[in-house]
C-alpha cells in the first residue's frame, strides 16, 4: 500500500476515537513521555502544537513549561517547505496559519537553531516499529533532520502502526516510539 493510500486510511481510523476516549488516551501518551529520562534531562525540546486526530501535545507543552524545559515549536515556510524553531512560553505567542496550524509568530518568540535542541518530538500519521514515519506529507521534517543530532521520539495512538510502510533513502526512523499501549526502543 502506498503512503498516501496508508494516511488516508489511518486518518479515517483516528477519525472514529470518540472525544472522551481521544483525550484519556492521548494523556496516558503524554505520561509516558513526560516519564522518559531523555525527556527528563532535556533542556530545549522540540514539539508541534498539534491538531486532532493527532496526539494531543497542549497539555504536554503546558507540563514541559512547568518543569523548566525550554520549548520550541516549528515555523514552516510554505515556499521552500523549510522550517525553523521559535521558543514560546504561551500559547499567546502564536497564530494559525498554513492548514490551521498553530505556529509561532516570529516577532514575538526567540529563534532557536537547530545545535540548541536537544529532542525534537517528530509528529506524523503511519509509523511502523522500526521508527520509520508517514508524516503529513509536506517533508519539513525530512528536510530538516538529516543534520539534526538530539534524540527523535513520536507519540502515536495503537492505531497508528503497522508492520511495514514503504521506505525512501531519505527518510529517518524516530529513536523512540510511544503509544497509548507501549514503549518503543527503535534504534
Amino acid at each position: 500500500m502506498e503512503k498516501k493510500q496508508q494516511r488516508i486510511r489511518v486518518l479515517q481510523q483516528l477519525s472514529l476515537l470518540s472525544a472522551s476516549d481521544y483525550r484519556s488516551r492521548s494523556l496516558i501518551i503524554a505520561k509516558k513521555l513526560l516519564d522518559e529520562q531523555v525527556i527528563q534531562e532535556a533542556k530545549t525540546i522540540a514539539i508541534t502544537i498539534s491538531n486532532q486526530p493527532e496526539v494531543d501535545t497542549t497539555a504536554i507543552i503546558e507540563q514541559l513549561w512547568r518543569l523548566g524545559k525550554r520549548v520550541v515549536v516549528p515555523k514552516c515556510e510554505p515556499a521552500d517547505r523549510t522550517m525553523t524553531f521559535y521558543e514560546i512560553d504561551s500559547f499567546m505567542q502564536t497564530e494559525r496559519v498554513f492548514k490551521n496550524i498553530l505556529e509561532p509568530i516570529p516577532e514575538q518568540t526567540e529563534l532557536v537553531e537547530k545545535n540548541e535542541i536537544d529532542v525534537i518530538i517528530v509528529p506524523g500519521v503511519v509509523f511502523d516499529q522500526s521508527g520509520y514515519r508517514i508524516g503529513f506529507g509536506g517533508g519539513y521534517y525530512d528536510r530538516y533532520l538529516p543534520s539534526f543530532q538530539g534524540e527523535l521520539i513520536s507519540l502515536a495512538f495503537e492505531e497508528q502502526l503497522m508492520n511495514q510502510i514503504p521506505k525512501e533513502p531519505h527518510d529517518i526512523p524516530v529513536h523512540i516510539l510511544i503509544t497509548d499501549k507501549g514503549r518503543m526502543n527503535c534504534q
